[in-house]
């Protein structure tokens, strides 16, 4: 997006992009877009990346600098000062929701602008109790449950009581409540309760586990949804907190097993084309309208994403704030225009826009200048074997080739058929993401199209560490178009 006030004078700075991949390709070119210096940092694993060649291509071997780690904020600071840099966007992942490398990054003694939001608003929205008692005193809807560790049994069984009546009353006839360690995390002290006879037994082997294992005993009461689509809204807003605006929303509901995301689309649902048994577009009013509220009353400083689960009787709630740019944000950007735009064609680039607004730039524009066109679809290309749990794939690309065309594009670190044929090992350091695709159609119907017609014309082609061929997950992505945002 060009700047929308072109008057103001804008400085010059440089940009350290603290991740790798296709996201530090995309944040690289759009701070050249911007006139803004970059410089980009390396381990020995990411170094036939093309992050790499793209940052020696567009800003020569001064830009490069190998480190050890992308989480060491050390040494990622120690490049900073002997690159000059003046600001750090940390991608997403590694340091990009850390509230305390945030803090560090504008408190050292060179201060460096953190291209995120404010490391206050990540530690408070970081916090999903903090966040569902911010969103509930402001009529934001939540999963019904705690909004506070529960230490007294018997608080804890009325609690319990209740969410079986809700879930009653909603017609789920097997309902479910989660019992939580409040400080936990990565699944560990949690456990699912199916009837109030045994909750009570639970609820006191989660509090002693809490206790013994985390020094906390606080538990959490939540009800567990199974059937439910997974929304998402994208937000801007500048500095100071005072203006936002949301780039619509996006489905995310296609996932593996260990509910990764596998293809998302924009907008949230379709009810222009598919029967819904609830009002789809009242619902995709109401979370993008909460979404712009709550983001404005507690100060939201840049981009950032707000993650609803909405149920088959069309009932929305918040689950949770991702604090930073997510790697979906290109399908919300495809659809999206702006009045502010000189060219209104082809979308908004929300990475352009958070390192805009990162730096102190007005927004510029206001909800009333935002519109939408047509439908996104994003597939994440992986090396993974969806028949086996998705296992990861781990081996060497040979050939990696795609038709390309207008409505189509394709971010990836992967040599190409451009690259001459340069073979590529997947690292083994880091998840096996090899590419993005973010397909655009008028309509529902030829966006599917669209994404069958470049799924089935893609070269993708290698061995796994056995020298089997690589196995990777476009038929399950091909198998999945038909149906996307069918509830």
């Amino acid at each position: 997006m060009n700047n929308p006030s072109p008057k103001a004078a804008v400085t010059q700075h440089k940009v350290l992009i603290a991740n790798r991949g296709e996201i530090a390709m995309r944040i690289l070119r759009a701070c050249v877009g911007l006139g803004h210096e970059f410089v980009c940092v390396y381990t020995q694993a990411d170094a036939a990346s093309g992050h790499v060649r793209l940052a020696r291509e567009l800003g020569g071997g001064q830009s490069l600098f190998r480190i050890r780690s992308y989480q060491d904020p050390s040494e990622l600071f120690a490049v900073a000062d002997a690159s000059q840099a003046t600001a750090v966007h940390p991608g997403y992942g590694f340091f990009a929701e850390d509230y305390r490398f945030a803090r560090r990054t504008e408190n050292r003694d060179r201060p460096l602008i953190f291209i995120g939001p404010s490391w206050s608003v990540i530690r408070d929205l970081g916090d999903k109790i903090n966040t569902k008692r911010i969103a509930r005193s402001l009529s934001v809807p939540t999963i019904p449950g705690s909004d506070r560790p529960i230490f007294d049994e018997m608080e804890a069984v009325e609690l319990a009581q209740a969410i079986f009546a809700f879930q009653n009353d909603q017609g789920i006839t097997e309902g479910c409540v989660l019992v939580k360690a409040s400080a936990g995390g990565g699944g560990m002290g949690i456990e699912e309760v199916y009837d109030l006879d045994t909750f009570r037994s639970v609820y006191r082997r989660i509090r002693n586990y809490a206790k013994r294992n985390l020094s906390d005993e606080g538990v959490l009461i939540e009800q567990r949804i199974f059937d439910f689509n997974h929304l998402e809204v994208q937000v801007a807003a500048e500095r100071g907190g005072k203006n936002a605006v949301h780039f619509g929303t996006r489905n995310c509901s296609v996932q593996s097993l260990g509910r990764q995301k596998r293809i998302e689309v924009a907008p949230g649902f379709d009810p222009a084309s598919l029967s819904y048994a609830f009002d789809a577009s009242h619902v995709l009013d109401s979370i993008t309208q909460h979404s712009v509220n709550m983001a404005k009353a507690v100060g939201y400083d840049n981009v950032g994403t707000w993650e609803w689960i909405v149920t088959p009787k069309g009932e929305p709630f918040l689950m949770e704030v991702n604090t930073r740019i997510q790697v979906e944000n290109g399908v919300s950007g495809v659809i999206s225009r702006c009045r502010c735009q000189a060219d209104t064609k082809h979308g908004v680039d929300i990475i352009s826009e958070q390192i805009r607004l990162g730096l102190g730039e007005p927004l510029g524009y206001t909800q009333d200048d935002v519109g939408f066109e047509g439908v996104g679809i994003e597939y994440r290309i992986i090396a993974e074997d969806p028949t086996d749990r998705f296992t990861p794939c781990l081996g060497r690309i040979e050939r990696f080739a795609w038709r390309p065309e207008p409505w189509l594009q394709v971010f990836t670190q992967v040599p190409t058929a451009v690259d001459a044929d340069i073979a590529y090992d997947i690292p083994m350091d880091f998840d096996p993401n090899l590419a993005l695709a973010i397909v655009w159609g008028q309509d529902l119907g030829q966006a599917r199209a669209r994404g069958e017609e470049f799924l089935q014309n893609l070269t993708l082609a290698g061995t796994d560490t056995s020298g089997a061929p690589l196995r990777t997950n476009l038929g399950f992505l091909l198998s999945r178009t038909q149906t996307i945002l069918h509830f």
